[in-house]
């Protein structure tokens, strides 16, 4: 039977989890598109709900279109939504890249994907964190989100191996590849790490470049290149 009212409990919960803010929102998440249900399907999630806009084609309850349409985040709608049940991790090496007041919800999406494409282990998000649950976050990580083990931490020494804080114009050159575990620390675009992080790390390094700084989702995918491209 098709949906057909906007009073309907699963695209109330939609509604809710569209709205979703920080980590502590909610144990669920909505992922929006068939590319993204295809990627979580393919890395093993089982959907709490998924939903299909009627005479589509594609696997879920059915919903009237225009209904389905007006639940989504996108502005021109989605033909399939999936609920899933949010998973947390330990951070993990012996590459792991650890994030710290990087609220930008894209940007964490997109380190995400970053991080998978050039094999690290884990992504922790430390204090300040923007949702990497979040529909935004989701969405930028291109289906990152469901292979790439995610962490919440609060402290240094809860990340593995060797501490090496990313500072633009600091430190030593970043060289690669990586020797032993390491934890790459990444900050905010605009204000960078704390001082009192930067200082409790075994080592600070940057990335050579002619401009003040990179965003954090560019800088944390130059690393992660340099780290790794020799690996």
């Amino acid at each position: 039977m098709t949906i057909t009212s906007s009073h309907n409990d699963k695209l109330k919960e939609i509604r809710k989890l569209a709205r979703r803010r920080t980590r502590e929102d909610s144990a669920r998440f909505v992922a929006e598109g068939e590319d993204l249900v295809a990627a979580a399907a393919s890395a093993g999630w089982t959907p709490r709900t998924l939903l299909a806009a009627a005479d589509s084609g594609l696997e879920g309850d059915e919903v009237e279109g225009a209904l389905l349409a007006s639940v989504s985040a996108l502005g021109s709608g989605s033909r399939q939504l999936a609920i899933y049940e949010t998973r947390w991790s330990r951070p993990v090496g012996p590459l792991c890249v650890a994030l710290w007041g990087v609220g930008d919800p894209g940007n964490v999406g997109t380190i995400l994907r970053s991080a998978l494409a050039f094999g690290a282990s884990s992504v922790a998000l430390g204090p300040g964190c923007a949702d990497p649950f979040g529909p935004k976050a989701v969405r930028a990580s291109m289906g990152a989100i469901f292979q790439m083990p995610v962490a919440r931490v609060n402290a240094l020494e809860q990340l593995p191996g060797e501490h090496v804080a990313l500072v633009a114009h600091a430190g030593a050159t970043l060289a690669g590849p990586a020797a032993g575990e390491l934890s790459l620390l990444v900050g905010a675009e605009r204000d960078g790490l704390p001082a009192d992080v930067v200082a409790a790390c075994d080592r600070v390094a940057h990335i050579p470049i002619a401009s003040e700084s990179l965003n954090a989702a560019m800088a944390a995918t130059v690393a992660l290149y340099e780290l790794t491209r020799d690996a």
